[in-house]
C-alpha cells in the first residue's frame, strides 16, 4: 500500500503520524513537506473533500496568518492556504482508503 503524508518535520504530530506509517509492514510512504512543495488549491479541495471534512477545519488556527479568516468562507480559505501554505493543518496522510488528518496521529490507522 501506498501513502503520502504531507509533512512538517518541525511537527511533532507529523512525525508521530509518520513514524506510524513507517511502522505499518507494507506501507510505502512518499513525503511531501507542504511547505516546501506547498499542495495547489484544487489539490487540498479534493483531500479535503475525500475526508470529509472542511477547509475550516482543515485551517490552523493557531497562526497569525489564520486571524484574517475568522468570517472566511471555504474559498476564501482555500485560496489563502494555496498562498501561505503555514495555515494548512498537519499532517494530512492519503491512501488508497482515504484522507485522514493526523490529530491525533492514530487516525491515520483508520486507513492503513
Amino acid at each position: 500500500m501506498k501513502a503520502t503524508i504531507y509533512h512538517n518535520p518541525r511537527c511533532s504530530k507529523s512525525r508521530e503520524a509518520l513514524a506510524i506509517l513507517n511502522e505499518t509492514s507494507g506501507v510505502e510512504v512518499e513525503i511531501v513537506e507542504y511547505l516546501k512543495t506547498p499542495p495547489s488549491r484544487e489539490t487540498l479541495k479534493d483531500l479535503y473533500q475525500r475526508a470529509g471534512m472542511t477547509a475550516r477545519e482543515g485551517l490552523r488556527i493557531a497562526e497569525d496568518a489564520a486571524k484574517p479568516l475568522k468570517g472566511a468562507d471555504d474559498d476564501a480559505i482555500l485560496d489563502a492556504m494555496a498562498a501561505n501554505p503555514i495555515l494548512i493543518e498537519r499532517p494530512l496522510v492519503v491512501t488508497e482508503k482515504g484522507v485522514r488528518l493526523g490529530r491525533p496521529p492514530e487516525k491515520v490507522r483508520e486507513i492503513l
